[in-house]
């Protein structure tokens, strides 16, 4: 199994199988599936391939010929939540409405599941067909929006910090941790992201502090605010 720095190529560059051999028992997104709904049970941390060949019924060896490394099985779970958001709805031209739409959608998925930080925190930037799909919609939503190419990535990113940022407050609130009082102090991009770093968690909590009706206001109410500085 090579190592991410040293592998020359995606699970999604090669064949699903390999010509040869027999009949394919199995298929990815059956793998992905069941991978997905062990890391929703019992957390990331559980996802091995061992720990996933039993929950299928099979041995570690034969997932092996469908994926090439834990790694690999990341990155498909991770392209498998990406898949979840509907991009179906044409850009309407409101592209701060449509923007905030599809924020909240990354937000659900990230609450659906709350293992999905780390995991990206752990594989870097491999973007699978799903992750392409979402950032290609965004870009079209933002095209009548002021900005440079540049900072409508910039701002496409903070989407999915915030996100994360809001939903991990959410499972702390779900898990009974964490609580006070205030007002958001964030009023800019750049506090919003260095809290959704995770590093900082009274920050966090202060951004945060609401129940969920008022967590969902406050998160549209900062991108509203922030996007357009970011692209004015």
């Amino acid at each position: 199994m090579a190592d991410r720095e040293t592998r020359p190529t995606t699970v999604w560059s090669r064949p699903e199988r390999g010509a040869r051999g027999p009949a394919p028992e199995r298929s990815r997104h059956e793998i992905t599936g069941a991978a997905l709904a062990l890391a929703d049970a019992e957390g990331l941390a559980a996802v091995s391939m061992r720990a996933l060949a039993q929950r299928l019924g099979t041995g570690p060896a034969s997932l092996y010929r469908y994926v090439g490394s834990r790694d690999e099985l990341l990155d498909l779970m991770a392209d498998a939540v990406a898949g979840e958001l509907d991009l179906s709805a044409a850009p309407s031209g409101d592209w701060l409405g449509d923007l905030v739409g599809l924020a909240l959608q990354s937000k659900a998925a990230h609450t659906r599941h709350p293992w999905l930080p780390e995991l990206n925190d752990r594989r870097g930037e491999v973007l699978g067909p799903h992750a392409i799909d979402y950032l290609d919609h965004a870009l079209a939503v933002l095209a009548p929006a002021p900005g440079t190419s540049r900072q409508k990535l910039e701002a496409i990113g903070l989407l999915g910090g915030l996100a994360t940022l809001f939903a991990r407050r959410e499972a702390m609130a779900a898990a009974g941790e964490g609580s006070g009082a205030g007002d958001p102090p964030a009023q800019a991009a750049h506090l919003a992201a260095v809290a959704a770093e995770g590093r900082h968690p009274h920050l966090l909590a202060a951004l945060t502090t609401a129940g969920p009706a008022e967590r969902d206001a406050l998160f549209e109410r900062l991108l509203r605010r922030l996007l357009p500085a970011m692209l004015g």
